[in-house]
């Protein structure tokens, strides 16, 4: 008679608990909503002869260039700045800098939060702790960018956009725009939330996995040994 017994099937295990998964969503929203607001141009809203312009960090939607006859017209088109030095303050090349590597450590511990719901063993809890900590740093440069982004509203060229009459953390005639407030919202949700969350996110290695684990390896190593022995 033929084997009648059937292989169990591979499951997918998780080294996150359930609130461990919840952490990684939230992780995985926050850091997508913080890096998507620092790359698009809608922190800032003004106007500029007759135009709406919008500003970042870093980008500029609508701007002016000279025309015919030396006359000013508005190119209705968003880009970056030409360098880094063309970034109208250093407030706002300071603000660039550190919300930018904020929204890189967000994303990096989101992914190795995506990967522990796939992967066996891959965090524990401590290592879970460690993740909520770079993770409150990330927000909290976040938060910085944030606060330092008013420093730069007296510049000459966010005067212009303002009525000629802002200044630092006075906004003149323009007004915050949404993604300021979704890079600040989602720093804030990132430190407060997600930094609690995991806490509880990882699973205590278990004595027996790792004895397990042990022999498993040790019996590896003993027979690729008795291979090479063999003549």
């Amino acid at each position: 008679m033929g084997n009648t017994s059937k292989e169990k099937p591979v499951t997918m295990r998780s080294s996150l608990t359930m609130v461990g998964t919840l952490w990684a969503f939230l992780s995985l929203v926050t850091a997508v909503t913080s890096s998507t607001s620092y790359f698009l141009p809608y922190w800032l809203f003004g106007s500029q002869l007759g135009k709406p312009v919008s500003f970042s960090t870093f980008r500029r939607c609508n701007y002016p260039v000279r025309g015919e006859g030396h006359s000013l017209i508005m190119v209705e088109e968003c880009g970056r700045y030409a360098s880094f030095n063309a970034i109208p303050s250093l407030a706002w090349q300071m603000c660039t800098v550190v919300t930018g590597a904020g929204c890189a450590l967000l994303l990096l511990v989101a992914l190795a939060a995506v990967l522990g719901c796939c992967m066996e063993e891959l965090i524990s809890r401590m290592m879970g702790r460690c993740m909520g900590a770079a993770q409150f740093v990330g927000g909290l440069l976040i938060s910085s960018g944030c606060a330092l982004y008013p420093l730069g509203w007296n510049s000459p060229e966010i005067m212009q956009t303002c009525g000629n009459v802002s200044n630092q953390f006075q906004l003149g005639t323009c007004r915050l725009g949404w993604a300021y407030y979704c890079a600040g919202g989602g720093a804030a949700a990132a430190m407060l939330i997600c930094t609690w969350l995991s806490c509880f996110a990882g699973r205590n290695p278990k004595p027996v996995i790792l004895v397990e684990s042990i022999m498993r390896n040790t019996n590896s190593y003993a027979m690729e040994l008795d291979h090479c022995l063999k003549p």
